[in-house]
């Protein structure tokens, strides 16, 4: 299947929980994360969408055979000391390999640009070896990494970073 055939949105009812809720089920069955992960996830998501600025900010909910297929967010609260955030980015597993993560980067790295982050950054954790080369197909680079113990395991997490040609 191919990136045409999917459609990407904006909010729709219910898309909190179902972010939430794939994060969860997710990262519990292939990660062994606890629920300390979903309550961070489900918090920081409802904080986000609480204080979305539209042009700062953006989401995308993507959408394949009808059906929520991935998310990701850009979170531009921090844009000018730190950098806009990327946030909350997965892809349901059924609609992993059809396009649904290329496009969802694409669209968010387009919009920074367009908004005027100059600088985008995030943390994932080793291992996520698909997510990774998207990230890095888009300009990220790795820029820290350290162990820490936190959602029920030990994990080594990592920092990427992406910095505008001006």
């Amino acid at each position: 299947m191919k990136s045409a055939e999917v459609v990407l949105t904006g909010y729709f009812p219910g898309l909190i929980g179902k972010v939430v809720e794939l994060h969860a089920s997710y990262y519990y069955q292939h990660w062994g994360l606890d629920l300390s992960f979903e309550i961070q996830v489900a918090r920081e998501l409802s904080e986000f969408m609480a204080a979305f600025v539209p042009g700062r900010d953006g989401f995308w909910a993507a959408r394949c055979e009808g059906e929520f297929a991935g998310f990701m967010a850009i979170d531009g609260n921090l844009s000018k000391q730190e950098g806009a955030r990327l946030r909350w980015f997965i892809v349901d597993p059924r609609f992993q390999g059809r396009g649904v993560g290329s496009l969802l980067i694409e669209e968010g790295m387009s919009f920074c640009t367009r908004a005027g982050h100059h600088r985008v950054f995030l943390w994932t954790f080793e291992g996520l070896d698909v997510a990774r080369r998207l990230y890095e197909k888009q300009g990220f680079r790795l820029s820290f990494q350290h162990e820490v113990a936190q959602w029920g395991r030990v994990i080594r997490e990592q920092k990427f970073e992406w910095k505008a040609e001006l």
